[in-house]
């Protein structure tokens, strides 16, 4: 497969076909993600030729995989013409293959309308991946997400409106210490208006060739700790009320490994929090964490 610099993808698109559409991610500004800082990372469009051959490929060596992640950023920026294009193009190449999923930031989900979304999934679209990272508008601005609250539960509620799974991560420790709680209690709040059918929550390692990360270096951000990761988790836990929805902060920063569905196990999770914060449960150590 021929790809451009490293891929990005979520922990559960493993073991997916991965086609790299875009290079990079069309915003790039959020001060936390370095993801796409390197020069050879600088968004653009892949080239019809580019993702004909990478198809070819796939269609050649990964016969037995069913699902396709379309890399990097933001797929969703590309026209729908286009799309609709791509995606027919895949249906056809890989005949096998019965889910597409992608990352999808606010401003290009808003960019579809419903029924773009609809015509979407018709030819294979499951499942779009969010990142919320918060419901404070305050660490929004702060981190130069470029939305705000409402922006983002609007993008939100098209893709639930177009029946298409959406998954929302948030990104504890983002509102530094002082916002911790406020941070929490407004992702909560956010996620409820949007009732995704997936929740993650990462925690924040800053990051050395980040905006963020300089700050937390020369300490002008601090991090909450762990026991204030654990509270905040807690927090936006406990301020959730969506229901059914898969939970998972089990991603490879987190502390506390934790996975289920509210509202089944929902008090499970609290409880181990409590646990954890009581000293009576593990915590994965600081070495072995990682992005």
């Amino acid at each position: 497969m021929n790809y451009v610099g490293d891929i990005i993808r979520p922990p559960s698109e493993a073991s997916s076909i991965i086609i790299q559409v875009t290079v990079g991610c069309s915003h790039n500004k959020c001060t936390f993600c370095g993801a796409y800082k390197d020069k050879s990372k600088m968004f653009r469009i892949r080239s019809n030729e580019e993702i004909t051959e990478n198809l070819a490929f796939a269609a050649q060596y990964c016969t037995r995989q069913k699902r396709v992640f379309l890399a990097d950023g933001d797929v969703l920026i590309l026209s729908q013409k286009r799309l609709l294009t791509l995606f027919k193009q895949i249906k056809k190449s890989l005949p096998q293959v019965n889910r597409i999923a992608l990352y999808g930031n606010a401003k290009a989900i808003r960019s579809k309308s419903v029924q773009d979304l609809k015509e979407l999934k018709e030819l294979g679209l499951h499942r779009i991946y969010m990142g919320l990272e918060s419901g404070d508008n305050d660490v929004l601005a702060f981190v130069k997400k470029g939305e705000t609250a409402e922006s983002m539960i609007e993008a939100g509620q098209l893709v639930k409106e177009a029946g298409v799974f959406l998954s929302v991560t948030v990104l504890l420790g983002l509102g530094g210490r002082s916002g911790s709680i406020r941070h929490a209690q407004e992702s909560a709040r956010v996620l409820n208006r949007m009732q995704p059918k997936q929740i993650a929550a990462l925690c924040l390692m800053p990051l050395t060739n980040t905006e963020l990360g300089e700050n937390y270096k020369k300490g002008t951000f601090q991090l909450p700790d762990t026991k204030e990761i654990l509270i905040e988790l807690r927090e936006l836990i406990q301020h959730i009320d969506c229901d059914p929805v898969q939970f998972m902060a089990n991603h490879a920063s987190n502390y506390l490994p934790l996975s289920g569905r509210f509202g089944r196990d929902k008090p499970d999770m609290l409880e181990s929090i409590k646990q954890a914060l009581a000293g009576n449960k593990s915590l994965v150590q600081e070495q072995y964490r990682a992005l």
